[in-house]
């Protein structure tokens, strides 16, 4: 399916509702862009919260508080980019 839409003085574009109900694209939903040389391919991008329960964490692990787990992943990061 190929839909027309115009860009704004803003930059703005108006997803058409033939493309909004293929992709089931909702007030609120976040949708991606990626570019793939001269074309932009948009994607509603996944709930997060369908994943939930989806990977297993180590017993070790469980109850970490978030604030840890971002700064551990944050340092492993930077220690591999040295």
């Amino acid at each position: 399916m190929d839909v027309a839409a115009r860009v704004s003085s803003k930059g703005q574009v108006t997803i058409p509702l033939t493309v909004r109900e293929a992709l089931s694209i909702h007030e609120g939903d976040q949708v991606i862009f990626r570019v793939e040389g001269q074309r932009a391919i948009l994607a509603r991008s996944p709930d997060l919260i369908h994943l939930a329960g989806s990977v297993s964490v180590p017993a070790a692990k469980r109850g970490t508080p978030w604030d840890d787990v971002v700064g551990e992943t944050r340092r492993a990061r930077a220690a591999s980019r040295r």
